[in-house]
C-alpha cells in the first residue's frame, strides 16, 4: 500500500512536468505492475482450491468489473500514444515504420526471455510445476500463493508493455486488452498450451488471418478470427488420447 501511494504521488507530481516518453513508460509500468498481484490476492488466492468452473465465473466477473473501470478511466473513445521510435525503414518494396520494428524486436526479446526463464531458472521451473500440479508443488516446498503472485506480476508487466508498444499503431479502447488476450489465447490453443514456439507460430497465424480478413471482410474479421478456435478444438479433441480417471 505504501509503495502504491508513493507511485501515485510521483505520478500526480510528474504529470504536469511533461517528462520524456521513456520516463512516462517506466512510470506506467510501475503503476500497472502492482495490479497483477493485487488482483490475485483479492480474487484468486481465496479461490485457489476451487474448481475450474468457479474460477471461470470469477474471471468473468473480474473482467466485467475491470471493463467498467477502464470505461471510466479512458472513456468510450479510442486513443493513441506517441511512438517510441519515429520514421520509416524501406527494405526493397516494403516500408516499415520504426515503431513496428520496435514491436517485433520487443516481442522476440520477451519470447526468448520467457523461454529461458521457464527452462533455465529454478523460479520458472517452480511456476511450471505449480501449473501442472499445485498439490505436488506444495509437497516439494513450492508455495502456490507465491507462484500466483509472480505469475500475475509478469502478466501485468507484459500486458502494460504490449499496450504501450501497440498504442501508437492501433487506437486503444477500454476493451482492447480483452480482444487482444482472446486472440493470444487462440494462438496458445493452437499450440495445445504446451509449446512456446508453437504458440508464437499460432499467434502469427491468427495475425495473418486477421490481416486478410480485414482486407476482404473487415466487418467480419473478429468473427472469423474467433471462429478459428472451433476447428482447432475439434482437431485437438480427435488427435488427443484421453486417459480415464481410474488409470491416472
Amino acid at each position: 500500500a505504501g509503495a502504491g501511494a508513493a507511485v501515485w504521488a510521483l505520478t500526480a507530481w510528474a504529470a504536469p512536468l511533461g517528462w520524456p516518453l521513456w520516463a512516462q513508460a517506466l512510470l506506467t509500468l510501475a503503476l500497472v505492475a502492482p495490479l497483477g498481484p493485487l488482483l490475485y490476492r483479492t480474487v484468486y488466492q481465496p479461490l485457489r482450491d476451487a474448481t475450474v468452473l468457479v474460477l471461470l465465473i470469477a474471471s468473468v466477473a473480474l473482467h466485467l468489473a475491470l471493463t467498467g473501470l477502464a470505461l471510466v478511466f479512458f472513456g468510450p473513445e479510442g486513443s493513441r500514444t506517441p511512438p517510441f521510435a519515429g520514421g520509416n525503414l524501406t527494405v526493397g518494396q516494403v516500408t516499415l515504420s520504426n515503431q513496428s520494428l520496435l514491436v517485433i524486436l520487443l516481442s522476440a526479446v520477451l519470447m526468448l526471455g520467457l523461454y529461458f526463464f521457464f527452462e533455465r531458472t529454478m523460479v520458472g521451473k517452480a511456476l511450471r510445476a505449480t501449473a501442472v500440479n499445485h498439490l505436488g508443488a506444495r509437497l516439494v516446498g513450492i508455495s502456490p500463493a507465491s507462484a500466483g503472485m509472480l505469475t500475475f506480476t509478469l502478466a501485468a508487466l507484459i500486458g502494460a508493455a504490449g499496450g504501450m508498444m501497440i498504442g501508437p499503431r492501433v487506437a486503444m479502447n477500454y476493451d482492447s486488452g480483452f480482444l487482444i488476450g482472446l486472440k493470444g489465447f487462440i494462438g496458445a490453443i493452437i499450440a495445445g498450451l504446451v509449446s512456446y514456439p508453437l504458440a508464437a507460430a499460432g499467434a502469427l497465424l491468427v495475425g495473418l488471418i486477421e490481416s486478410f480478413a480485414s482486407f476482404s471482410l473487415s466487418a467480419w474479421k473478429e468473427v472469423i478470427v474467433f471462429t478459428l478456435i472451433l476447428p482447432v478444438l475439434l482437431w485437438r479433441s480427435l488427435t488427443t488420447r484421453h486417459i480415464p480417471e481410474d488409470e491416472e
